[in-house]
């Protein structure tokens, strides 16, 4: 089937990039988007490539999959460079803190997972400017973590997925969904249809209201939910003189790398706060707890500014578990809140399974099933701690 003609509703880094394995297969490949390339989660994500605290094991290895994917395809190209497998740098300041870490560390050593500890003097030495609380006498380091640059990463994969032939259709907002025949199609708010093969539904925190149009609604998290654990702050920065090229995750902030000296900042404790609703003064509470936080763990930023402060709205199947998998003969879903860890890894194993037919055992045990035809009432209540921080 890889002369297939399929449609790829949704064109965050998820879609674009099973839009880009399809092309790549050789199918004619249509995306459909209501705003524009990246737009939703995809352009407000931490970024953060990890299996960090991805439970039950078959979730942990299929994210160490994904790790393995970025690292695959960012071989030098002559591309703009998108991935950074630089570490990611944790520590903890209490005794819950460092027992939650001992435990972590010592669960992800017996999968095999690369773990090296620090002191403090030798974390400074690849980090030049980290500042160290008193009293932390080790950081862990998981040195095959990293972030991507998402913008980067959108315009490879998409300009990949075009090179191969993928077209663009949006503004284009999907309005109705038929696979009961001999053919899919597809109904935009504009009147207009498309007819195709098959068609992969991949609209991120919208899936849910994607899969209802094909009249098998997903249970998939409130993006709109005030609080919720599907809800972030995330604060940008102004160029900063400071040397930071990893990922650090420490009890009161997480930071990362955004490019030309900028910064991604990240305070969990306070996401409790964040509605979509409202935007968020950078001047504001928030923002000067964020620079407050940022001052104590680099130096060179006492004079840190933010751009401006998003809450960031996560992809989240009600189970917190990633789910992929055919709806009917024709329709395929996938929602994720791994999205970054996982983008290139399900470019390609979805368009094998879309194109073929063929499951891949990566994906055994996250078909949709699960989710379908329910609320997210009959699932039990995310941990912030647990899923919050992940990407």
């Amino acid at each position: 089937m890889s002369n297939a003609t399929v449609a790829v509703v949704g064109a965050g880094v998820v879609g674009v990039s099973i839009a880009r394995g399809l092309a790549m297969a050789g199918a004619d490949v249509t995306v459909f988007d209501r705003t524009g390339i990246g737009t939703g989660t995809s352009g407000r994500t931490f970024a953060w490539v990890n299996s960090h605290h991805k439970n039950p094991r078959p979730y942990h290895d299929l994210n160490v999959a994904g790790m393995a994917a970025h690292r695959e395809l960012a071989v030098p190209d002559g591309g703009a460079r998108w991935f950074f497998p630089t570490g990611n740098h944790e520590w903890a300041d209490d005794d819950a803190g460092r027992e939650r870490l001992a435990a972590s560390t010592r669960e992800l050593s017996e999968r095999g997972y690369a773990v090296t500890r620090l002191t403090a003097d030798q974390a400074r030495r690849r980090l030049p400017d980290l500042l160290v609380p008193p009293g932390i006498d080790e950081i862990v380091c998981y040195p095959e973590e990293g972030y991507v640059l998402p913008g980067l990463l959108l315009a490879r994969l998409w300009g990949e997925a075009r090179d191969h032939g993928a077209r663009l259709r949006c503004p284009d907002e999907v309005a109705g969904i038929d696979t009961a025949g001999s053919t899919a199609t597809v109904r935009t708010a504009a009147g207009e249809t498309w007819t195709g093969d098959r068609v992969v539904l991949a609209g991120g925190r919208w899936t849910g209201e994607l899969t209802g149009l094909a009249g098998r609604p997903m249970a998939v998290r409130d993006p709109n939910e005030p609080g919720d654990v599907v809800c972030g702050f995330l604060g940008y920065t102004e160029p900063v003189p400071t040397r930071l090229n990893a990922v650090l995750t420490t009890p009161r902030i997480n930071v990362r790398p955004d490019g030309g000296g900028r910064l991604v900042l990240q305070t969990l404790d306070l996401d409790h706060r964040a509605d979509p609703l409202y935007a968020v003064e950078r001047s504001g509470p928030v923002g000067q707890e964020m620079l407050h936080r940022l001052h104590r763990v680099l130096a060179g930023t006492d004079g840190a500014a933010l751009s401006h402060i998003a809450v960031g709205q996560r992809a989240m199947p009600a189970d917190g578990r990633t789910a992929a998998g055919f709806l009917d003969d024709r329709t395929y879903a996938v929602c994720t809140h791994s999205g970054i860890t996982l983008s290139v890894l399900l470019g390609r194993i979805v368009a094998e399974e879309v194109l073929r037919d063929r499951r891949s055992p990566l994906l055994s045990g996250f078909e949709p099933d699960r989710l379908l035809d329910t609320t997210t009432a009959a699932f039990p209540d995310l941990p912030r701690a647990q899923y919050a921080g992940q990407q």
